[in-house]
């Protein structure tokens, strides 16, 4: 379906399309203004048709459904959402500046680490809320972290999130991003998706203040035996003995011994200021 029927349809519902901010395995992303919002906002586009019966059944569902009900300051504000007969479906949201990778390659190699503390505090706040609310999100990364204008972070891209209550109500499918995924999840066993979600969060850190992310693939290691080594951080960056230990404590194998987003959130550490 052509760009510009999504500008006419968009159009239709007082919405003119500025430029295209992305596009991911389940639709596309505009940026636009609009006439009953005094803001410009950001329209996520799917279309149904060339979607899985999973996506439809289950996926969509759950994101919309979420999205309903998650109210939080560091949360992405939906502002309406509504659906053609043709299949095509808008999610509406407030617009932010930057995803967070971004802002860490402009700052590169690593975000200050009393800055990186308020931003990381700020998305363990929408954490801590969601996990309140039994919902988890299964894809956290750098990408789906999003800053405005004005320095907040604003969590985004519920696609793959769901409800789940957490231990003893595993998950199974697989969900996220590789490089962020928890070992558990990566080699198909049925996991805590809240723990899960804590191994994620902590690779984000680690990427705040590196400026890298902790796991990649290897040519003669595959990323699983990698994530179980002990962690290493890139020469040339100082990062301290604390906040070394702050982001082993994320990153520990065993989800049986991972922390939840509370224990993580009232980490001493986390509480502190450092000299820059």
């Amino acid at each position: 379906m052509s760009g510009l029927y999504f500008i006419y349809v968009l159009k239709s519902f007082g919405y003119s399309v500025v430029r295209d901010l992305g596009e991911g395995g389940y639709g596309m992303v505009k940026l636009a203004t609009s006439e009953r919002h005094s803001q410009q906002v950001a329209i996520k586009i799917m279309d149904r048709r060339n979607e899985s019966s999973d996506f439809n059944t289950k996926l969509l569902p759950r994101e919309l459904a979420i999205l309903k009900r998650a109210r939080h300051p560091h949360i992405i504000e939906v502002l309406e959402c509504f659906e053609m007969r043709d299949g095509l479906v808008f999610i509406v949201m407030e617009a932010a500046e930057m995803d967070l990778r971004s802002k860490i390659l402009e700052l590169y190699p690593g975000v200050p680490i009393n800055q990186a503390k308020i931003w990381f505090t700020q998305l363990l706040s929408a954490m801590q809320y969601l996990h309140q609310q039994n919902i988890v999100h299964r894809d956290l990364k750098l990408l789906n972290v999003l800053l405005t204008a004005d320095g907040q972070v604003k969590l985004t891209d519920f696609g793959l999130g769901r409800f789940s209550r957490g231990f003893p109500f595993l998950s199974r499918s697989y969900c996220g991003t590789r490089r962020y995924a928890a070992p558990e999840v990566n080699i198909n066993r049925p996991y805590d998706p809240k723990k899960a979600d804590v191994w994620s969060l902590g690779v984000i850190f680690y990427a705040m203040v590196t400026g890298t992310t902790p796991f990649n693939e290897q040519e003669h290691c595959s990323l699983t035996d990698v994530q179980r080594e002990p962690l290493k951080f890139p020469a040339g960056v100082k990062v301290s003995g604390p906040c070394r230990d702050f982001i082993s404590y994320m990153l520990r194998v065993n989800p049986f011994m991972r922390p939840s987003v509370k224990q993580v959130a009232r980490h001493p550490w986390l509480q502190s200021r450092e000299e820059e």
